[in-house]
């Protein structure tokens, strides 16, 4: 088996950051991210996200193991010659100069003469469409304008890897929303290998290649988005990414890659046993609001269903979010398309649903 240190453009190898000499806030991190990557480091506040990118950009030391960029370890190399682009939520831009004076900055520590300067900067800025900008002082500029020149910035001296903290964080919905295709697709149309950090999680599942998700200073699932969110390998990840149904109970059986899960409340139901492996364990089963259905044409004949009561009906445009009470719990959540033939639940109503095996997860609990 190759080592994480074989392979991988930026790698982790068995790092560990403790600021108190006893708390580890990074454990035993092994991560290899591949060149021209776009991997996303998903996690909760205090879950080691932004210290390992730190740790990655220079700003802090690894208490224990190794980080390697292109094969060579950069724990003793200091921020300003690892040749990395930087792009934080706050922008950081220099507000005494201009858009391009900002830009040349990097350049100038690179000691690179002023025609080569003046062609990079151009580029960068028409790279981000801020091209007429470049006389403006940042403060005559609005804050996708601003993030937009930062990130012009971290890609003018054509880094090989960027790192971005959260980049987006104060910008509003739809630019952000904007503005995470536009990255995205000026990371893969450059192949620059990108690690981002952020809390949000559509951000990560639309942005990414890979996502690795964080908690207590450990990564718990690394993937591609459509893996996290359809086959999460542990109740923290599928609690924490998109929305999710719990119920709990205790495993009765698996035969055949089925569990059977008798629910609290007497119900029995079928999972996909995920981490459960024998009868008598406790679990969290866990089911995607869109993956319930109460159409029973779309069931299987012999699929087991629950009894469920209409609590609240939200109209949110292309999608109905109805909230039920199943098996004691009264914040089951299910997601229906705005389609012409949907039928639009009241509250009060008695239903009942199901779902196919494969969509529900039998999770530690």
């Amino acid at each position: 088996m190759t080592s994480a240190s074989e392979s991988g453009f930026v790698v982790f190898d068995r790092v560990q950051k403790s600021y108190d000499g006893e708390t580890l806030v990074v454990k035993d991190l092994n991560l290899s991210i591949g060149k021209g990557e776009f991997l996303t480091m998903l996690g909760p506040s205090g879950s080691g996200k932004t210290t390992c990118l730190m740790m990655l950009a220079g700003f802090e030391t690894a208490t224990h193991g190794d980080i390697l960029l292109d094969g060579k370890p950069i724990n003793n190399i200091p921020p300003h010659k690892r040749g990395i682009g930087m792009v934080f939520q706050n922008y950081a831009l220099f507000p005494h100069m201009t858009v391009a004076e900002n830009l040349a900055f990097p350049l100038e520590v690179r000691k690179m003469g002023k025609d080569e300067r003046e062609a990079k900067v151009k580029r960068a800025l028409d790279m981000v469409q801020m091209g007429d900008f470049g006389g403006r002082r940042p403060a005559q500029l609005s804050g996708g304008q601003q993030q937009r020149i930062a990130l012009a910035r971290a890609l003018v001296f054509e880094p090989e890897l960027v790192l971005m903290d959260e980049p987006l964080g104060a910008l509003d919905k739809q630019l952000r929303e904007h503005m995470q295709f536009e990255i995205t697709k000026l990371a893969h149309d450059l192949g620059i290998t990108t690690v981002y950090v952020t809390h949000d999680q559509t951000e990560a599942l639309t942005m990414s290649d890979r996502v690795a998700v964080f908690d207590d200073g450990r990564i718990q699932q690394l993937a591609p988005p459509d893996e996290l969110y359809e086959a999460p390998k542990n109740s923290f990840v599928a609690q924490f990414i998109g929305e999710n149904n719990t119920l709990e109970g205790v495993v009765e059986s698996i035969n055949n890659g089925r569990a059977l899960v008798r629910l609290d409340g007497g119900e029995v139901i079928d999972a996909t046993p995920v981490n459960v492996s024998k009868a008598g364990e406790r679990t969290k089963v866990s089911i995607r609001p869109e993956r319930v259905e109460y159409n029973k044409e779309r069931l299987h004949a012999d699929a087991h269903t629950l009894k469920a009561e209409v609590l609240e009906f939200v109209y949110m445009g292309d999608i109905f979010r109805t909230r039920l009470r199943v098996a004691g719990n009264e914040d089951f959540v299910i997601k229906t398309r705005n389609a012409p033939d949907q039928r639009r639940l009241k509250p009060g109503e008695q239903i009942e649903i199901g779902w196919l095996p494969d969509d529900c997860r039998a999770l530690d609990a």
